[in-house]
């Protein structure tokens, strides 16, 4: 005698999805995780992102992305130390401009950087 559950588009379907989602869920955790270090931290550690990609990726212009965020975070710390605590104007409108630069464009680059062509050959290998 059949059981219910036994066709293809029973419950087997259903668990195929959930351990998909589970298996995006973990791919993009760390991602996520990866790109709040810079907005919990204000920016003042917003190469953290950029380095991690850089050192899975072994590319030059990953090295390249990581010394700008670098030098943006020191240009951002020089200026804070040399700005008095209350600016107005373009001290401010400088001070803002780097702090929104280290924070939301480090996180967006740890969201948005894709893997490299090693890690995309080895998921669709696996894939197929």
């Amino acid at each position: 005698m059949k059981s219910s559950g036994s066709s293809a588009a029973g419950p087997d379907t259903s668990a195929g999805s959930v351990g998909s989602v589970g298996s995006v869920v973990r791919a993009v955790t760390p991602r996520v995780l990866l790109a709040a270090v810079p907005v919990v931290t204000l920016g003042m550690l917003s190469f953290v992102p950029s380095l991690v990609v850089a050192a899975r990726r072994r590319r030059a212009f990953d090295w390249l992305v990581c010394a700008g965020f670098a030098a943006a975070n020191a240009a951002w710390v020089a200026w804070a130390v040399l700005t008095p605590a209350q600016t107005r104007g373009a001290e401010f409108a400088v001070d803002l401009l780097l702090m929104l630069v280290t924070t939301l464009g480090a996180a967006a680059h740890a969201l948005f950087a894709g893997p490299g062509r090693r890690a995309a050959g080895a998921l669709a290998a696996g894939a197929e």
